[in-house]
């Protein structure tokens, strides 16, 4: 399925639209009966909410952003209050160049009564060419099973930017890791004290909020490279085997996406939507850091 933008020489009486083309029929059959569905961007780093609504050929949104009977005629992601068009966000948060997007081929999954939408690859007017949008799977995990390419490239990146540093974080955050292993754990030694590798995460691109008592633990804010920042809850786990209650979002406005980060991964059926940072894992790469840059 993709995206089709119209008024492309229109700014003036309200900019970029895109239409929906070829939607699948489990999602055209769900916009049909919704008649505004709240769209939640996929980006480099996960979901992240939005402003953007999919409104039935049908429907159009009122001054509260809630559907009435309309007759545009077209299926169609709507600006709703978010400051730019779908495909400005798109080309802002993939880094793309400035340009008219004529196409833009995306996913669409339907979860929690909002619409995912994963950019695929994006088709400039006037270039012959569409440019591919790479996918990838659980991009904020980095475990002893599984380290995630975006996280990678991340800790290559922050190492050319200032050598050394990179390997003096991953060493910090062993040492605490040491604390919480059962072979060496520390008498009484509490979950929050993990919360101690803050300051060495902070300096690989991850900046955690404030420890709070309610829903998940903290707010953290992801900055690889030279992307946006992107805000997501955090839960604190020694073993992330104790993620549970936290599976199920927290509140009706929010998304089912969030970030456990344990010293020890241990979960074995952790949703798709919810990546892990297993603390441990980074020892295994310290080596590939050294502090001498």
């Amino acid at each position: 399925m993709h995206l089709q933008q119209t008024k492309r020489t229109s700014r003036d009486t309200g900019g970029p639209q895109y239409y929906f083309h070829d939607l699948t029929d489990p999602v055209k059959t769900f916009l049909r009966k919704k008649g505004a569905v709240r769209v939640a961007l996929v980006t480099p780093y996960g979901a992240t909410k939005s402003e953007y609504f999919a409104v039935s050929a049908d429907r159009k949104l009122d001054a509260t952003q809630r559907p009435i009977p309309g007759n545009v005629g077209h299926d169609r992601i709507q600006q709703g209050l978010a400051p730019e068009s779908i495909g400005e966000s798109i080309r802002i948060w993939y880094q793309l160049p400035p340009g008219d997007f004529e196409r833009i081929n995306v996913e669409l999954e339907i979860r929690d009564d909002v619409f995912y939408l994963m950019p695929l690859g994006v088709k400039y007017a006037n270039r012959p060419r569409t440019k591919e949008i790479a996918r990838i799977d659980r991009p904020l995990t980095f475990t002893n099973v599984y380290a995630s390419p975006f996280w990678i490239e991340q800790l290559v990146y922050v190492n050319k930017q200032k050598p050394g540093i990179v390997g003096w974080a991953l060493e910090e955050i062993c040492r605490v890791v040491k604390d919480h292993r059962p072979a060496t754990r520390l008498a009484h030694i509490q979950e929050p004290d993990l919360l101690r590798v803050c300051g060495p995460l902070k300096h690989l691109g991850m900046i955690l909020g404030g420890y709070v008592g309610k829903g998940y633990d903290c707010v953290t804010e992801f900055r690889f490279r030279n992307l946006p920042a992107y805000s997501v809850p955090v839960e604190i786990k020694r073993d992330s085997a104790g993620f549970h209650y936290q599976q199920k979002k927290y509140g009706k406005e929010e998304l089912s996406r969030a970030v456990v980060l344990c010293a020890i991964h241990k979960h074995k059926q952790m949703p798709q939507h919810i990546d892990v940072i297993e603390l441990d894992a980074f020892c295994a790469h310290a080596q590939k850091f050294p502090l001498s840059g």
